[in-house]
């Protein structure tokens, strides 16, 4: 028979009802836990998703949007740079991966590369110093130009994407109050969210796979929206709709005079003068307060119009130059859609479009029979030593 010293048996008895003391909440509930005094340990183990149940959620990112954005920035960069090299050019399009241009004078083309020549710069990959050819040229003796976007390129930008999103999607998740929830990548382009103990998938689901990308535009008032929809919209404008019933389309600039990256809070409220219409406030950083303040003061009279995910959410007209780097959002919210736009705007806008490809809700019968199991033996066992 073992044979233990006073002070050891002691020793033992105070770590087992020290141990006891401090797994106490976990076998309470948690009203009951809130109404113990401050010095009651409150603190209880974090159950994960097989043991309490939650959301199980998939999402794969839309290798198209980044293809799209890619283009569109390449496009946008031939024309700048083109224009202010004095060079003119016909034809130019997108297909594809592909970007094409024709040279008026055939002779520029020189020009033309000297002015392009930033297209063709290798991409930094890394800390490593290792660079990838995003883009490859070609130019034949007629003055025609092709723009290639490699697969190596559009694969580093799909893996960039979906790093940034899985911190976007992170902190939307951590703003909807849940613990430890575990958010991974998964191959090349997908995601996999698990949130134990979530009461409300389907709103999970909701403010995942919306993009939040928030843009601010002047509206187009050189002729009306039907006219543009009816011939052609002018060259940096583009329709819109906004998200009444039925939808009215917009004509508005494309160039976004500011964008959701100058936000930096956004808190769901009410509009006293509206009848406590649910609003969204928000408040830009000093770069952004500056650039909305000017503005706003050389436009006092003209429409502008706030974009959300090529939606126009509302378009007022701005009566008087907006100073304070504030401002509010309105819309035809709900208590909750507001709220839900908050969380988007302040977790910030994902790099592309998460669709969901699977979708599980697990329950926590098969946790229960672990924790029942677990409880079993541990009661077995400590019988079985104290006797």
């Amino acid at each position: 028979m073992f044979y233990f010293s006073r002070w050891k048996s002691v020793l033992i008895w105070l770590s087992v009802l020290l141990s006891v003391w401090l797994a106490t909440p976990n076998f309470l509930s948690q009203s009951v836990i809130n109404a113990l005094p401050s010095w009651v340990p409150k603190n209880s183990m974090t159950l994960g998703l097989d043991l309490q149940g939650g959301s199980h959620i998939m999402l794969k990112l839309e290798r198209n949007d980044i293809l799209k954005e890619r283009r569109e920035t390449i496009l946008d960069e031939i024309r700048a740079n083109l224009r202010k090299a004095s060079i003119g050019y016909t034809s130019l399009a997108a297909n594809g991966q592909a970007i094409t241009f024709k040279l008026r004078d055939p002779g520029q083309t020189e020009a033309a590369r000297e002015a392009l020549k930033d297209l063709r710069t290798p991409v930094s990959t890394g800390l490593t110093g290792t660079t990838l050819q995003e883009v490859e040229e070609t130019v034949n003796s007629d003055g025609s130009f092709r723009y290639e976007l490699t697969d190596a390129g559009i694969n580093y930008r799909v893996k960039s994407a979906v790093a940034q999103s899985i911190e976007v999607v992170r902190r939307r998740v951590d703003e909807l109050g849940t613990t430890e929830p575990s958010i991974l990548g998964q191959g090349a382009d997908r995601i996999v969210v698990q949130v134990p103990g979530l009461q409300d998938p389907q709103r999970l689901k909701s403010i995942l796979n919306r993009t939040a990308r928030l843009t601010f535009h002047l509206v187009d008032a050189t002729m009306s929206a039907q006219e543009a929809l009816n011939s052609r919209p002018p060259a940096n404008s583009e329709v819109l709709y906004t998200n009444d019933t039925p939808p009215v389309p917009i004509l508005i600039q494309k160039r976004a005079i500011l964008s959701g990256e100058n936000l930096v809070d956004a808190q769901p409220g009410f509009d006293q003068q509206r009848g406590n219409e649910p609003i969204v406030s928000f408040r830009f950083d000093s770069q952004g307060a500056q650039i909305f303040g000017r503005v706003t003061q050389e436009n006092v009279g003209r429409p502008f119009a706030i974009v959300l995910d090529n939606k126009v959410i509302t378009a007022p007209n701005i009566n008087e130059p907006i100073l304070g780097g504030s401002g509010q959002i309105s819309g035809n919210f709900t208590v909750q859609s507001a709220s839900d736009l908050a969380v988007l705007l302040r977790a910030g806008a994902l790099p592309a479009t998460l669709t969901v490809v699977e979708e599980r809700t697990v329950g926590p019968g098969l946790g229960a029979d672990s924790i029942r199991a677990g409880v079993t033996a541990a009661i077995i066992s400590f019988v079985a030593v104290v006797a």
